[in-house]
């Protein structure tokens, strides 16, 4: 995980937990480290997520651009 001295900048936010950890993940893949914040909150409180932007995905400052280019790039087409 990132250390907490680092900022950190949120790269993606979804209100699909599931679609939050794919993110995650699809970047730890890649060696980029990523956090996933308010996840359990709005698992657990009705509303909650709608209320504060949904669940963040969250990476180093310095890691922010890769995350992003990495997030917006569809990958290999299967078709």
């Amino acid at each position: 995980m990132p250390s907490s001295a680092m900022a950190l900048i949120t790269v993606f936010s979804t209100f699909s937990s599931a679609e939050a950890q794919l993110v995650r993940s699809r970047l730890e893949a890649a060696d980029i480290q990523a956090l996933v914040t308010h996840e359990l909150s709005a698992l657990s409180m009705d509303g909650y997520s709608m209320a504060t932007g949904g669940i963040l995905v969250q990476v180093s400052e310095e890691n922010a651009e890769d995350a992003r280019a990495l997030i917006s790039d569809p990958g290999p087409s299967s078709a």
